[in-house]
């Protein structure tokens, strides 16, 4: 799978990448700010105006020069006015530049803070050789040495880093764990026997490999509890309809074993022949049916022609209906190709077919029509027989299932089912209703 198309991926990528950028923002910030802060100092001003005097007046302007260079480092610029005069140029806001003539003119100490760490001064000193004033601004981050300054953002950052890394970190570990420890849990349910476990919504809605994981978790669980049920379901339907057949041929060996001649043991026989017979039927209906139902995990297809197939079918039944007198009527052919797997579709057919004459009356028709239309091919097997009872018809499918009308002929309630399996395979699907006139109609419908 491609990275880069993976929703988590790009959580993952796009959550560290923010973190990073905050880290930036917000330490270069907060960094700031604590050595604003944290690095404020008191300066004796007068101490600092009666120093920059003495060098001014030991060695001149030199002096004054190499002094104010040592406070530089210290965060401060200074000079000396003389009558209104700077004995040196320093750096100042054209703001307070524009001030400083008015405060010089008022012959006062002057401190003002225009805002948080940072001080413009005007001190009044007094020498021997006359009267200065001293000008100075500062800085209480400047005040702070260089490498001090380093030291303090790296720490910041750092712990600044680990603490946003950790809550990023937590966040991300956390929205990947709960829905692995939802998916655990509702594993943990499965094997413990409860089909019906799901993971919550809350995780199947998210669109990333997480909330996909667990949609094809919920759809494999959906599928093994429909499986398990219908195992379930089939067992006990064929235990069911087992008893009766064998506890027939009990019945009939039992007979066989105590007749008194040959010859009724022998017919005896013949009946216990045709309940194994039965018996056998009906075990390979039902292992044809679970397997349908199982999904026929790659089966083999093929194209078609279901015209064909669906003559060579009524071809086949011929025999079985000439025996009682029913013709054959196939209409309303049309030249269909399908892809499908025809071994499947001729048991479809033969289960609709052999229904269609089972119920037909002696010397009756069975209509069978192959039409398409709209990309979908419908084969229609009609019978001449009783119908169905309406609220009867949504039955007619499920397996096992014989209607009041049953009595009629023998059968175990599978062909049916297993027909519409085959249909639903082939991604179509089947339907019934009672034909105008009467007798059941039958269609079994597929993509062309």
């Amino acid at each position: 799978m491609n990275s880069f198309k993976s929703p988590l991926f790009w959580r993952l990528l796009i959550g560290f990448c923010t973190v990073n950028l905050l880290v930036l923002l917000l330490g270069g910030f907060l960094t700031r700010r604590f050595i604003e802060y944290s690095t404020i100092q008191e300066v004796n001003w007068t101490e600092l105006a009666q120093a920059a005097n003495q060098a001014y007046e030991s060695g001149g302007a030199i002096a004054l020069d190499d002094w104010a260079r040592q406070q530089r480092q210290d965060g401060i610029e200074a000079t000396l006015y003389e009558d209104g005069r700077a004995l040196r140029e320093i750096r100042l806001l054209p703001s307070i530049r524009r001030s400083l003539p008015v405060w010089l003119g008022e012959q006062r100490d002057i401190v003002l803070k225009p805002w948080p760490g940072y001080e413009v001064v005007v001190q009044q000193v007094s020498g021997s050789d006359g009267h200065r004033q001293l000008v100075a601004s500062s800085s209480a981050r400047a005040r702070l040495p260089p490498h001090a300054r380093q030291q303090v953002l790296l720490a910041v950052q750092l712990g600044l880093s680990l603490l946003l890394i950790g809550a990023a970190g937590w966040w991300i570990a956390r929205s990947v764990a709960r829905p692995v420890k939802a998916l655990r849990d509702a594993t943990q349910r499965m094997t413990a026997g409860e089909f019906s476990a799901r993971v919550s919504r809350r995780w199947s809605a998210k669109h990333d490999e997480l909330g996909q994981l667990a949609r094809d978790f919920n759809a494999m669980a959906e599928r093994t509890e429909t499986l398990i049920t219908h195992d379930r379901g089939v067992l006990q339907d064929l235990s069911h309809e087992l008893r009766s057949p064998l506890a027939r041929l009990q019945l009939i060996l039992d007979l066989a074993q105590h007749s008194t001649h040959a010859s009724e043991a022998a017919a005896h026989f013949q009946h216990a022949e045709r309940e194994i017979g039965r018996l056998d039927r009906l075990t390979a209906e039902m292992l044809a049916l679970s397997r349908l139902e199982g999904g026929l995990p790659g089966i083999e297809r093929e194209r078609l022609n279901l015209g064909e197939l669906v003559a060579e079918r009524l071809h086949a039944a011929q025999v079985e209906a000439g025996a009682r007198g029913i013709q054959m009527q196939m209409s309303d052919v049309a030249s269909v190709t399908v892809t499908g797997n025809a071994m499947l579709l001729e048991r479809a057919l033969d289960n609709l077919i052999a229904n269609a004459i089972k119920f037909s009356p002696e010397h009756g028709v069975v209509e069978v029509r192959l039409q398409a239309a709209h990309g979908q091919a419908t084969v229609s097997i009609r019978d001449h027989g009783p119908g169905v009872p309406p609220d009867e018809l949504t039955l007619l499918f499920r397996p096992f299932f014989r209607g009041s009308n049953a009595a009629r002929a023998d059968g175990h309630g599978l062909g049916l089912a297993i027909a519409q399996r085959v249909a639903q395979v082939h991604g179509g699907d089947m339907g019934a209703k009672n034909a105008e006139g009467g007798g059941l109609e039958v269609q079994f419908r597929m993509p062309v």
